[in-house]
């Protein structure tokens, strides 16, 4: 659980460092970034388990991210509110999430990975993933 808010953590010192020594345009990036390095910047995750039942009932994708990924960042950013038409499964929250993309992505813990039409796309073209949720 600490390591899902270290980044975070870490970049709200440098804030902090920042605000005492006035560098008030410092303090202000600083916290932007721990703010989009937070898990609070993405929708709720849900266990693996879950996310494949209801992808299984509603067609919708999974994507498997961890905070602080700047690529997971890169795609919440770019799906904008259409976020919301996915099941977003934390893999550092969830071990079982961990292991499902392991077997994807040839061991490794490569986010974001996303199961889209029961096919694995590891690490997709945040534009193409916004497309084919449309076109669904």
């Amino acid at each position: 659980m600490a390591r899902r808010w270290l980044l975070t953590l870490i970049l709200l010192v440098v804030a902090i460092v920042a605000a005492v020594t006035g560098r008030t345009v410092l303090f202000v990036i600083m916290v932007l970034f721990a703010l989009a390095a937070s898990p609070l910047a993405f929708p709720t995750s849900i266990p693996a388990a879950e996310a494949q039942a209801r992808s299984a009932a509603d067609g919708k994708p999974i994507v498997y991210w961890r905070p602080g990924c700047p690529f997971c960042l890169r795609l919440r950013t770019t799906l904008a509110f259409q976020s919301r038409r996915l099941h977003w499964v934390d893999i550092w929250k969830d071990p079982a999430a961990a292991a499902a993309v392991r077997a994807v992505a040839d061991g490794n813990e490569t986010v974001p990975t996303v199961i889209l039409r029961g096919e694995p796309h590891v690490n997709p073209n945040p534009t193409w993933l916004r497309a084919a949720i449309r076109a669904r």
